[in-house]
């Protein structure tokens, strides 16, 4: 498949922690498929914490979704939590913290990020996005 022909793949995720570590792998699969390999490093981080997110501070089912159109990757993880994320704070204010990373380094290694409402199979929830452009 041609590299700029768009695709679309969601991986349904359990609450389980080691579901991060499923969505990394299946995403390194799928980027060196469609030869993206050359994303896979920040892309793999930014899933990571995208999902983790999901799956810590939600009770219910998750979704990775990764979609590529237009010469960009879009890395979203949706929940079934409708409430917005928590604002990112500044990665280098941040230092050690054990909390409130995952948003930052979204923030600092995306090319852009944001959230929305989504609903998915009947469930209310939001979809928590990223971009990676290929160039």
């Amino acid at each position: 498949m041609p590299e700029n022909e768009p695709w679309e793949y969601t991986l349904c995720i359990p609450n389980d922690v080691r579901a991060v570590t499923v969505a990394r792998r299946t995403l390194r699969l799928i980027l060196t498929l469609h030869g993206l390999i050359r994303l896979t490093d920040t892309a793999e981080l930014l899933a990571a914490e995208l999902v983790s997110n999901a799956v810590r501070h939600t009770k219910g089912p998750a979704a990775l979704r990764v979609r590529w159109s237009a010469g960009v990757l879009r890395i979203g993880a949706w929940d079934a939590d409708p409430e917005p994320p928590e604002p990112p704070g500044e990665l280098d204010l941040l230092g050690e913290a054990e909390e409130g990373r995952g948003l930052a380094l979204v923030k600092a290694c995306a090319d852009l990020w944001g959230w929305q409402p989504l609903s998915r199979n009947g469930s209310r929830g939001k979809l928590v996005w990223c971009d990676l452009a290929a160039a």
